[in-house]
């Protein structure tokens, strides 16, 4: 093998090997029928050619994983004695079947017998040879081919006879020439790597034994197991001892397997190895790789479609389209076929010259150029099939490059008919290709077609092609419009005239019919060996005219893909040769059809490349096997799966039955020939009111294991109970301390009406059966529950079933499950990104590299990826929630396959739904929070001050300040300050002018989050602000020189006097201070003063001469300020007097000589306090008996002669003009109730000094009234030389046991309760005898104290006629 040098990418830097699956493939499809030597000849090869037609067929009906066949099965023999015997046959299937000879039904073992038998297995090929036949090996042989997919079995017969004649022992019955031949390949080809251009030959020795000088073998060349023929791109030589197979241009279409298949009259033998061709540089840098594969579809008289495949590198740009390119055989002249790129893969062409022939090639394009062209297609002839057709039956002359055409003798004269089964073939935007066949009469002139269309719905035919009519039974249509729908018809025509239309077509609407695959599956890489991977991967849904899929791979981290193969493969397991040993690599898959190319599916996980290690061993058998149901000839039968699986997954089962008569077991039948993915399997075909037992077996990539133990014996017959079946399949994961999860399928017997619910027994593994408990009292309707437990116990669980008739049959009793959290177990976590997508993540620590992340929603598996996607990276997987919604609602479990149970749940509720789509839409769309809004203040100097404060910002923050929707800067009018350590934005303006009114808005933004605040300033609001602003202004000018700090005022003093004052600041020495009424200035004199920076001005006695405007001027050097207060107001004299009014004393009630006197005090009274006397709420009208008045500070009303009708509340009232203050005092009951002194006390006590004074009064009144003892008008309280006394409430004594001159004076005594008060007065006189004498010498002692007595005896008269009164 040679090839060109040149750079290589990381897939084609080593010679690589290919791993067994493409041995089996390759064998599958160039394997052609063994024939026997006596029956082989050369005259045979025309039918071994269409043998080998018929077996590729058949082999390639499954690319991937099928059953055993037997392309090849074993011949039987008749032998001598002494002679040595092979049985071959040739067996496909994937995976690989397991091989097994049997004798009689017993397997052969070459080891019990060395030297006897001898077995081979080469690619596919299985032998095994008998030595030394003797009557003991006449028997029949078996041999049986096993893998996942099935089983299946040959038979061949060996008859050995004895000799009549003695012949050489080496003269075997074989071939024609009496020799076996056997063929070694060696001095292969491995994996080769080429580039478009370069010329690349693959060769390998063949050493045929025994050599013949002139026996030739027949040795073949197969590529992707089509057989090769020499050509221009392809040439083959074999010299006797090496083929050899030069690809003298390489071209993409040249990757693939290449197989050597060297076949002798003894057998074949057969080597394949990959090539890989990758594009050639492009001729612009971008540009597309060149597409392939071209190919000529439906050639007509002038139409041709022709069809590629896409490249799989599209230079790092999207391919636009693709422009086609003919040339007419024989020229060198290439004219492009189209104007405009198509995208579609396939391109009608027209305007071709009937007879001639054509090649054609395809370009791509994308924004960055044009590729290379493709290889050219084979050449093909513009002519009727029919007539090419004809040509092939007949030996041609040699080739001209043009064909001549002959045609019926016309019959003139006649119009031909309506043209026949008018469809439309193909529909695509670009264009419509309509086929039909042309009128039944024969002998016609030479009939040509015009095409019309029209838009459905109208009834206006158009004629497509005016100029010239087309003679194929073809036509394509261009420049229809997208989305419109047409129908169409054909006409026939000759020199006799036009015919009628055909019938026309279905309203057919423009646009492609074929829809882009989706993106393939999961993608599941395996080591293979040191330089290889093998990628495997689930095929796109519902892909139509699938073509092929493009793999590419990457280096961890490098972020950089290249192509794995540049030619489509139509399986999906492929294996990636030429990597780096021990990298990493991800890998990802696209499909390909005629109508694009997918969008790439995710990525797999990483695998490290390296050779594998370890295989995989069959799984255990099954256990457990039930019956869900029987009917008269079939059952369904339920097991568990093997506990141990063999290291790769369960691909299936296998169900082998047989009868059992009269205890006696038959023998085993096959039940299903295809594995069965289910641990249930419907066995038919059974007799009824037979007995029959069963078997399962388990398969894997391995193989298929030993079957499990015989079942019990079950009776075939219908059960026709009314309760349902049995569940099965009981399941348990997320075990915990306390919970785990079950799970179960509902019978397969429903019973006589559906299931309607489900119940759940739990138990403690060695607890007794009577210790079965329920789980739920209410019967579940899901397939699933969550059981509470105990940590530390064993439980175990079965389920059963209920329908209208009742509770069913209990399904088998689980395995025992320990109530143990595993180390390591972790939880489904639920996040939300900073994109806000919400997504469900799992992760498991003890994983196998075979392990996988199985995601369920109501624990069924999740495949509808619409709504869900599923990642997974190492250890770690998540489903991401694509459009997250109400149908989204549900329990979401993960189960990790081969590990010890990892699993996991969460559920999402609708309370949690919505939790999380608050916190994606705050994720999505982040606001900036916000420690205060934005807000306006005024600064000194009547600045306007704009501010918000967020809460936080990054240094990345930004703001953008909006007046009126226009964003303002900063300049002379605006000064804009951003704080971004505590997030205060603030913006300030001198002043406020008309058009400052308006919307002030804040926008923030720190990356993607954002936020806004604004201020509406607009009315009175703006009006108020500006005013506050101006008078802001105006008070800083005003505070720079002596000015006002609180301006004028009045109060009022406790005495009732009006008091001016005000406060200044900002004085001096020099700064004068102007008092002035009513514009005249006031002369300073005691009352001005300023003391603490406060001016005063005192007003004492105030009245109506001193209403007017009072103005205090403050003047210096600096300036002046005024203060100004008006008291002209009647309001602000009542407001002074009202002062008084609070100062009146509670109302009191006093007898007088004519009646009863109710009073108060006043601190100040003036005229101009109102005063009203009310009766029970009503105005007093004054009279002669009824009387009021004022005595300086004293405010009165005199009741003359009382009677009981004056009995009553009384008030005064003190009116401000708004409201009043009223003293209130009531004098019902009074009477009998109020208190009184009734007597007992003299008026005058005359007394010698050194005597003793008793005096007794009595006192009434209910409540009983308090007593109080005066002298002089000053309270005094009882002492060793006073003695006060009140008795009973009613009796009041007043003792002093030695009088002296100091107790003379006038005493009183006072009771009081809430009636009313009342006082008596006596005078004591203290005299000393020796005063006599001196009384005559002083006269006027004598007149002064005549005069005291005459004084309080006159007042005392008054109290005594009151008191009688």
């Amino acid at each position: 093998m040679s090839c060109m040098s040149g750079s290589i990418p990381f897939y084609q830097k080593h010679h690589l090997h290919y791993d067994r699956g493409y041995r089996s493939k390759e064998t599958q499809s160039k394997v052609s029928q063994y024939q026997a030597s006596s029956r082989y000849s050369a005259s045979g090869s025309a039918s071994a050619i269409h043998e080998h037609e018929e077996h590729f067929k058949r082999m390639n009906e499954d690319s991937l994983m099928h059953a055993p066949e037997f392309v090849i099965k074993p011949r039987s023999h008749t032998v001598w004695e002494k002679q040595c015997v092979r049985l071959h046959c040739t067996v496909s299937g994937w995976p690989d079947p397991r091989v097994v000879w049997y004798k009689n039904n017993v397997a052969l073992d070459p080891l019990a017998n060395p030297g006897k038998y001898k077995i081979e297995s080469r690619y596919s090929v299985h032998s095994l040879e008998i030595n030394k036949c003797d009557f003991d090996d006449t028997a029949q042989y078996r041999v049986s081919a096993m893998n996942a997919q099935g089983e299946l079995s040959a038979f061949a017969s060996v008859v050995v006879k004895s000799r009549f004649h003695q012949i050489p022992q080496l003269m075997p019955i074989l071939s024609e020439y009496g020799i076996t031949f056997q063929t070694h390949i060696v001095d292969k080809f491995g994996v080769s790597f080429g580039r478009e251009g370069e010329t690349m030959s693959l060769g390998c020795t063949v050493i045929i034994y025994p050599a013949l000088h002139r026996y030739q073998p027949e040795v073949e060349w197969y590529r992707d197991d089509v057989l090769l023929s020499p050509s221009k791109w392809t040439h083959m030589h074999w010299s006797g001892d090496r083929a050899t197979l030069t690809l003298t241009h390489l071209n993409k279409e040249d990757e693939g397997l290449y197989t050597l298949r060297v076949t002798t009259k003894s057998g074949y033998e057969t080597y394949s190895a990959y090539v890989f061709v990758r594009d050639a540089d492009a001729e612009v840098e971008g540009a597309p790789a060149a597409p392939l594969d071209v190919r000529c579809l439906d050639a007509n008289k002038d139409y041709i479609i022709v069809a590629w495949k896409q490249p799989a590198v599209d230079g790092g740009s999207s391919i636009l389209g693709y422009f086609v390119d003919r040339c007419e055989v024989g020229t060198t002249h290439w004219i492009q076929c189209n104007d405009t790129p198509v995208k579609f893969a396939r391109f009608p062409v027209t305007g071709l010259v009937e007879g001639r022939s054509y090649i054609f090639r395809v370009r791509a394009v994308n924004k960055s150029g044009i590729s290379r062209p493709s290889r050219v297609s084979e050449p093909v002839a513009a002519m009727d099939p029919a007539d090419r057709a004809r040509m092939r039956g007949s030996t041609s002359a040699p080739w001209t490059g043009q064909i001549i055409v002959t045609e019926e003798e016309p019959a003139e004269g006649i119009v031909p008919g309506k043209p026949l089964d008018l469809q439309v073939t193909e529909a695509t935007k670009n264009y419509v290709v309509l086929s039909w066949k042309p009128p039944g009469e024969k002998g016609l002139e030479g009939v040509m077609y015009y095409v019309e269309k029209c838009v459905s719905g109208t009834d206006s035919w158009q004629r497509v092609n005016t100029e010239i009519p087309v003679k194929s039974p073809r036509f394509a249509l261009f420049d229809l419009a997208e989305g419109k729908a047409y129908r169409f018809r054909v006409r026939c025509c000759n020199s006799a005239g036009v015919g009628e239309p055909s019938d026309p077509t279905e309203a057919t609407t423009v646009g492609d019919k074929l829809d882009i695959p989706s993106a393939p599956g999961k993608v599941i890489p395996t080591r293979n060996t040191d330089t290889s991977v093998v990628v495997s991967w689930e095929a796109s849904r519902d892909a139509k005219e699938l073509v092929g899929y493009y793999i590419e791979g990457s280096i961890v981290g490098s972020n950089v893909w290249e192509p794995c193969n540049n030619k489509p493969v139509n399986v999906t397991r492929f294996i990636c040769h030429g990597l780096i040993t021990g990298e990493k690599y991800v890998f990802r898959v696209r499909a390909v059809n005629a109508a694009g190319i997918s969008q790439f599916s995710q990525e797999s996980e990483a695998v490290e490349v390296k050779a594998a290690i370890g295989e995989y061993t069959s799984p255990a058998p099954p256990y457990g096997i039930t019956v869900l149901e029987c009917v008269r000839d079939s059952m369904v039968l339920a097991w568990k799966q093997p506990t141990f699986i063999g290291g790769a997954d369960i691909t299936g089962y296998f169900v082998d039955y047989r009868e059992v008569i009269d205890g006696v077991p038959g023998k085993w039948h096959e039940a299903n020939i295809k594995a069965v993915s289910e641990r249930a399997y419907r066995v038919s075909d059974l007799k009824e009111n037979k007995k029959y037992q069963f078997q399962v077996r388990a398969a894997n990539m391995a193989g298929v294991g030993i079957p499990s133990l015989p079942s019990n014996t079950f009776l075939c017959e219908e059960w026709t109970i009314a309760v349902p079946g049995p569940p099965y399949d009981l399941q348990i994961r997320e075990v915990r301390n306390d919970s785990l999860v079950l799970l179960w399928k509902p019978p397969v017997y429903q019973g006589r009406d559906p299931v309607n619910g489900f119940y759940v027994d739990i138990k403690e593994a060695d607890a007794p059966e009577e210790a079965w408990r329920g789980v739920n009292t209410k019967a579940l309707e899901k397939t699933y529950t969550k059981v509470l437990i105990r940590s530390g116990e064993k439980y175990v669980f079965r389920v059963r079933a209920q329908n209208k008739a009742g509770v069913g049959k209990v399904s088998d009793v689980t395995e025992p499950v320990p109530a143990l959290t595993k180390p390591g177990t972790k939880e489904i976590v639920v996040d939300v990104d900073d994109d806000g997508v919400i997504s469900l993540n799992f992760e498991c620590g003890n994983m196998t590299p075979d392990s996988k992340f199985v995601w369920s929603k109501n624990y069924e598996e999740i495949t509808d990826t619409s709504r869900l996607s599923t990642e997974t990276k190492g250890t770690k997987s998540k489903v991401v929630f694509n459009r997250p919604g109400e149908e989204d609602i549900g329990v979401y479990s993960c189960l990790v396959t081969h590990t010890d149970g990892a699993s996991s749940s969460y559920t999402l509720s609708e309370e949690e739904l919505k939790r999380l789509l608050e916190i994606s839409h705050d994720h999505k769309f982040p606001i900036i929070p916000l420690k205060s809004d934005l807000a306006v203040e005024l600064l000194e100097k009547g600045r306007v001050r704009f501010w918000l404060q967020a809460e936080k910002m990054s240094n990345n923050g930004k703001v953008d300040y909006v007046f009126n929707d226009n964003v303002v800067s900063q300049g002379e009018k605006y000064k804009m300050n951003f704080d971004k350590n505590t997030g205060v934005i603030e913006m300030t303006m001198e002043s406020l002018t008309p058009a400052d009114e308006g919307t002030y808005t804040f926008q923030l933004q720190d990356g993607k989050a954002t936020n806004q605040s604004s201020l509406v300033l607009i009315g009175d609001v703006f009006k108020q602000l500006q005013k506050e602003s101006e008078f802001q202004r105006k008070e800083y000018f005003r505070k720079q020189g002596p000015h006002f700090i609180e301006y004028l005022s009045w109060e009022v003093t406790p005495e009732c006097c009006v008091v001016l004052k005000c406060k200044v600041g900002n004085m001096k020495k020099e700064t004068s201070a102007l008092w002035h009424k009513d514009r005249h200035q006031i002369k300073v004199d005691e009352h001005l003063g300023f003391a603490e920076g406060v001016l005063k001005l005192e007003i004492a006695q105030i009245s109506k001469k001193d209403a007017g405007v009072y103005e205090v001027i403050l003047k210096d050097d600096r300036g002046q300020d005024t203060s100004t207060l008006n008291l002209t107001d009647q309001g602000n004299f009542v407001r002074i007097f009202i002062f008084a009014a609070n100062s009146s004393t509670p109302l009191k009630i006093t007898s007088t000589d004519e009646g009863i006197r109710l009073y108060t005090f006043v601190s100040y009274y003036n005229d101009l306090l109102q005063v009203t006397w009310h009766y029970k709420d009503s105005a007093i009208a004054f009279s002669d008996r009824i009387k009021s008045g004022v005595v300086g500070e004293q405010l009165w009303l005199q009741i003359k002669e009382p009677t009981e009708k004056d009995m009553g509340k009384y008030a005064i009232e003190f009116y401000d003009g708004k409201g009043g203050l009223r003293r209130t005092v009531d004098l019902s009951g009074q009477g009998e109730n109020r208190a009184r002194v009734a007597g007992g006390l003299p008026d005058v006590v005359t007394i010698q000094e050194g005597k003793a004074l008793n005096l007794t009064c009595n006192i009434s009144g209910n409540p009983v009234p308090e007593v109080t003892w005066l002298k002089n008008d000053r309270e005094i309280t009882s002492d060793e030389h006073c003695i006060l006394k009140f008795e009973s409430g009613k009796f009041a004594s007043f003792t002093i046991t030695g009088v002296n001159t100091s107790d003379s004076g006038k005493y009183s005594i006072l009771v009081k309760n809430k009636y009313g008060t009342e006082s008596g007065d006596f005078t004591v006189s203290v005299f000393i005898p020796e005063e006599v004498l001196k009384l005559n010498t002083k006269k006027v002692q004598r007149k002064e104290l005549l005069k005291i007595m005459i004084n309080t005896v006159c007042e005392h008269l008054v109290q005594q006629i009151s008191l009688k009164i």
